[in-house]
């Protein structure tokens, strides 16, 4: 693994733009950099990378099926008692996935760290996907690259089938906070992927989605929402006014309510305890476990809910030096071991390892000048060499 300084395209504005790409600079700050790239060689891809994601994913997996069969799970992962039901049910129907991703710590030299999984709502889609597949074609083309390189990346081909399997001749709804550029642009490309597998489609806002008595969830024209894909997380869903409906919907949701578990931080902890001193683990802890003692003073301490980072605290001796405010925490922390990682030129990466229908099939990587929490990433295209 090595961290490649490279020329720019001097049209990838233009580019990104042309192709929707519209916030790939976010605050005068750049979002997508490729002044440098990551490579990898296939070995480091296949072995250290694509086989860990798919063992840790299937670890997860048997996490949920203990949690539905086990109420200790659910209270201790702090999920509502009202909708344990929904979660279980989603669970036995074999309610499928669409995708994930999860976030691990890898510098090349020893294994793989599992640092949490984002499995409900993942955004960076689009330019894991698309973006910077046109960059490495394009990369190759201008000689800024060599011309046999290649890229972890099927992602794009992976859901319009999973999209095939998942729509059974269904319309598909798609909802989010269309006013976030991030959100909106995720939604559109997955809209799209979704056409491409021959459904029909409608995005809206979450806000949009009404209640018909008698029949369930619909739109602005009433119409019935079946299948409903929903780029917003379960746990704010569990507590909107229109919370308790969800237990008499008929819709099926994308990603499916059991999803509600391994978006948890409260995972880590738990797979920790069920796959002791497994080499793709951190050691974790609930931070009211004593076991958390075993730490020490040197930790990264996160809410059982958070998103972007927000309210994650990296401690050393007892000293935070680097945390991110937000507006998380009121359920509950856990405290994860700090991963050991080299840093490349300065830089700290975190690879995105995604998930298609349980398939490991991308990579996407960001980074930041110091140990990340979350915010004010860049994302970093990547090669096989």
């Amino acid at each position: 693994m090595q961290r490649i300084s490279c020329p720019e395209r001097d049209d990838w504005r233009t580019t990104a733009e042309a192709c929707g790409f519209d916030f790939h600079t976010i605050d005068g700050e750049r979002y997508w950099d490729e002044r440098a790239y990551y490579a990898f060689t296939l070995e480091e891809i296949e072995e250290k990378i694509e086989a860990p994601t798919g063992e840790i994913d299937a670890m997860c997996l048997e996490l949920v099926g203990r949690a539905v069969g086990d109420e200790r799970y659910l209270k201790r992962l702090k999920i509502p008692e009202a909708f344990w039901p929904l979660i279980r049910e989603s669970w036995r129907r074999d309610d499928a996935s669409l995708y994930g991703r999860l976030d691990l710590g890898f510098d090349g030299q020893g294994t793989a760290k599992l640092l949490e999984y984002n499995a409900d709502t993942p955004t960076s889609m689009f330019e894991a996907a698309v973006f910077q597949w046109t960059w490495l074609e394009q990369a190759i083309e201008r000689a800024i690259i060599p011309n046999a390189a290649d890229q972890y990346n099927s992602i794009h081909e992976r859901l319009i089938e999973a999209w095939k399997k998942l729509g059974q001749g269904r319309h598909l709804h798609l909802a989010g906070a269309t006013d976030n550029q991030e959100d909106a642009g995720t939604l559109a490309y997955l809209q799209d992927t979704a056409t491409q597998a021959g459904l029909a489609t409608t995005l809206i806002d979450i806000e949009e989605i009404g209640w018909r008595d008698g029949s369930g969830f619909v739109d602005l024209g009433y119409s019935d929402i079946a299948l409903a894909f929903k780029l917003y997380p379960w746990e704010w869903m569990f507590q909107e006014q229109f919370g308790a409906n969800l237990l008499m919907a008929p819709t099926r949701w994308i990603e499916p309510p059991w999803k509600a578990v391994l978006s948890n931080k409260g995972i880590l902890p738990l797979l920790w305890e069920m796959f002791p001193n497994h080499p793709n683990l951190l050691p974790a802890y609930f931070e009211d476990d004593p076991g958390a003692q075993e730490l020490g003073t040197s930790f990264v301490r996160k809410p059982l809910y958070s998103r972007e980072g927000a309210n994650v605290s990296l401690i050393s001796e007892g000293v935070a030096f680097a945390q991110a405010h937000g507006p998380y925490g009121g359920e509950g922390f856990v405290r994860q071991a700090l991963a050991s990682l080299r840093p490349f030129d300065g830089q700290h990466p975190v690879l995105g390892s995604w998930l298609v229908d349980h398939t490991p099939c991308g990579l996407s990587i960001r980074e930041d000048e110091g140990p990340i929490t979350g915010n004010n990433s860049r994302f970093i295209p990547h090669a096989i060499l």
